[in-house]
């Protein structure tokens, strides 16, 4: 009975750290340059942000990358 227990533990164990570090990431904001913006698929919006001379944000839009800043 003990070894059944063991065997449970380290398996609930493995595929937790299997699955933690998956949902880190997606949970985690992530910037990309312009080149794996549009080598994803994506294309860059540019916008101006209106808070003053040369403010604008770049966002990667559709793609591997949809949502994500451009640096």
């Amino acid at each position: 009975m003990q070894k059944l227990s063991y065997a449970l533990f380290a398996a609930l164990t493995a595929a937790g750290t299997l699955l933690a570090p998956g949902v880190a990431a997606a949970a985690a904001p992530s910037d990309v340059t312009a080149s794996q913006c549009i080598a994803g698929g994506g294309v860059i919006i540019i916008q101006d942000t209106g808070t003053g001379d040369h403010q604008f944000t770049m966002r990667c839009s559709g793609g591997l990358h949809d949502g994500e800043t451009v640096v």
